[in-house]
């Protein structure tokens, strides 16, 4: 026996992904080979045994990806035991950058830690702009006799050789809005906000109005538009063809799924109403065309980036209230059935 560590296994191909399984299983190697001929006598005996009867592989497997669980072969994950972790804060980052300089001895100027934590989210990342910028600062001043302290300057020298871009992430805020709503997304290993704004008119033409969406954000978030606009009829019995609106996802990301859905209504029902809607706030869940909110995927990922986003309270469809991770402190979780159970929390008034 054994172990075999192999680390972003959800880069494996999927045909490499059965074989490895089709090994597990049988807990042998067998190879194959185009220039091995079974009737050639002068192939060693030993090497005709690895050939016909494989070698033994008793092991156990571990496996790392950053992928989501939905892109790794359910066949896999059905023999394995999972385990997640969650992302990496912006602490979790400073602490990388504190404890790397100490270990190779590099003194940093106060700010240094903070700095790298703007640009980027990995400790490997952190690591790679803190030695680039030690050797910006030796290249400067050999070391001698006194220290040599790595700067801002130094940081900001090496994000600007390794055309590095801070990470844009929709944060919470404190003054209500009008028809600014965040909801909550996945984007690769880790969660955040999704900010949903809408503006509405009188339509220029009755009953002829118009919507604007953005094509980006993808088909099915699309749909939950106009699963917004049956509701929002139903409720209200306003007919938004009575109105011209316009709805972003700010800064043009795609929308996975119909998550968004509960959040794109309460947007639109904020602009049509003028209701102010508190921005420490988030919500997750599919509206379906009766109002209900139905469950979603991703949450635990949601939830960990609503929180570093600054959110105090999120809403949840309460299908999900299983999902919830068990430490989540300092976030106020609110499972709801329907979209009507939100506004006593979503809404200022």
């Amino acid at each position: 026996g054994g172990i075999l560590f192999i680390d972003e296994i959800g880069e494996m191909d999927q045909l490499l992904q059965n074989k490895l399984l089709k090994v597990m299983e049988d807990k042998r190697v067998y190879f194959e080979s185009s220039y091995y001929d079974p009737h050639d006598e002068r192939i060693p005996r030993y090497i005709k045994r690895i050939f016909e009867d494989g070698v033994p592989a008793d092991f156990v497997l571990i496996a790392a990806t950053t992928r989501s669980k939905e892109e790794i072969s359910p066949a896999f994950r059905s023999r394995c035991m999972e385990i997640f972790f969650e992302p990496l804060t912006a602490e979790h980052i400073l602490t990388i950058v504190e404890m790397s300089a100490r270990k190779l001895q590099i003194d940093i100027e106060s700010g240094v830690a903070q700095a790298i934590g703007n640009y980027t989210n990995d400790g490997r990342g952190a690591n790679k702009v803190l030695v680039d910028a030690y050797a910006l600062a030796l290249n400067e001043e050999p070391i001698s006799n006194h220290h040599l302290i790595v700067t801002c300057n130094h940081v900001y020298q090496a994000i600007q050789d390794s055309r590095l871009t801070p990470p844009v992430y929709a944060r919470a805020g404190q003054k209500p809005e009008i028809g600014r709503v965040f909801g909550m997304g996945v984007y690769g290993y880790q969660g955040g906000l999704i900010e949903l704004e809408a503006v509405a008119f009188p339509a220029e033409k009755a009953g002829q109005g118009t919507i604007r969406f953005n094509d980006a954000a993808g088909s099915m978030a699309r749909d939950s538009v106009f699963n917004a606009a049956s509701v929002l009829r139903q409720a209200t019995g306003k007919n938004l063809k009575d109105y011209d609106l316009h709805i972003n996802v700010v800064g043009g990301g795609k929308v996975d799924g119909p998550s968004a859905g509960v959040a794109i209504y309460l947007a639109i029902l904020s602009v049509i109403e003028q209701k102010l809607v508190c921005q420490d706030v988030a919500v997750s869940g599919e509206l379906s065309i009766r109002g209900q909110v139905k469950a979603v995927g991703g949450l635990s990922e949601k939830l960990h980036g609503a929180r570093q986003a600054g959110i105090r309270k999120v809403l949840i469809p309460a299908e999900n209230i299983g999902d919830v991770p068990l430490q989540m402190d300092g976030l106020d979780i609110i499972p709801i059935k329907n979209v009507q159970e939100a506004f006593a929390h979503v809404f200022a008034e």
